[in-house]
């Protein structure tokens, strides 16, 4: 979600390409499928997560999360100011609701935006380095919204993005509902060249008719990525640019957001149904046995 202003510029011409590749295929020049069996619940240890089962209405559990006010446009072009009112985001019926809303909203920053939505993260109260996360999310549905699971690296605010790490474990660009995109961006690959690949529903099914599981198993020097149990991209250390450096080797916080407009998604348009609600079911973070996981 951390982007270079000149993403949208290539992506225009790379994601095409991207997405003909066949589920299971890596961006990456060269490097060929990767093939493993994914963790089962038998084989891994919950080490924190959420349900999202609070009373209605409530806020999401201090403890795990902190709700961002933030109306900067993250260096994206975001239209929207994160809120942490009741109307942007609370939990309902066993799930978090991410509401972004068309309205004119001042922020105590001064700042004026013409939409209102929400973003948590788990900084400075949930740490993680390797193992699985995952969340069951319903995506919204329109142009201009840009949904997000993701994790950044918590060195964040001393070394800055790129050196930090991200990993986008679910990106969607409403002008794509039928896709959601995996990347990595660290030093020398970020912004416009991350390591990347998209997953596609088959028959033209939308992200948003249903809930699905978006997860990444993480180990030393390795990174795949799942939708519903489905493998789509592995991302190694080895996959880098020469004299690259991998980023993914330190601990990362947890973060769930949704924005509207940016250089990647563009504008909303007349198309665009306000209120857009993103809904998650659960995150949840596991230890992965040991040894790695065989092929």
């Amino acid at each position: 979600m951390l982007r270079d202003k000149c993403r949208v510029e290539i992506l225009a011409l790379s994601l095409a390409a991207m997405l003909l590749l066949p589920a299971g295929v890596c961006q990456s020049a060269g490097q060929k499928p990767v093939v493993k069996t994914a963790s089962t619940a038998a084989n891994r240890t919950l080490l924190w997560g959420d349900d999202f089962n609070g009373p209605r209405n409530s806020m999401p559990d201090p403890k795990k999360w902190a709700v961002v006010t933030n109306g900067s446009g993250y260096g994206n072009r975001e239209l929207e100011y994160y809120t942490p009112r009741n109307s942007n985001i609370h939990e309902e019926d066993g799930h978090l609701v991410i509401t972004a809303q068309r309205e004119s909203f001042t922020g105590p920053d001064g700042q004026t935006r013409a939409y209102t939505s929400a973003r948590i993260e788990s900084r400075g109260l949930f740490d993680v380095q390797y193992g699985r996360i995952e969340a069951r999310i319903k995506l919204p549905a329109g142009k201009g919204l840009w949904p997000a699971f993701w994790l950044l690296g918590s060195d964040y605010a001393s070394t800055g993005w790129p050196a930090c790490g991200e990993i986008d474990i679910m990106e969607n660009v409403g002008f794509e509902p039928f896709t959601v995109h995996g990347s990595l961006h660290g030093p020398g690959y970020s912004g416009a060249n991350p390591l990347s690949a998209a997953y596609s529903l088959p028959g033209n099914t939308r992200f948003s008719d249903g809930f699905h599981v978006f997860a990444i198993e993480w180990e030393p020097k390795e990174i795949r990525f799942y939708v519903d149990g489905s493998l789509y991209e592995t991302q190694k250390a080895s996959s880098l640019p020469p004299g690259k450096r991998w980023a993914f080797d330190h601990p990362f916080y947890v973060v769930l957001n949704l924005a509207v407009g940016g250089y990647w998604p563009g504008d909303p348009d007349a198309s665009t149904r306000f209120p857009a609600t993103m809904l998650v079911d659960y995150v949840h973070v596991y230890r992965l046995p040991s040894p790695a996981i065989s092929q």
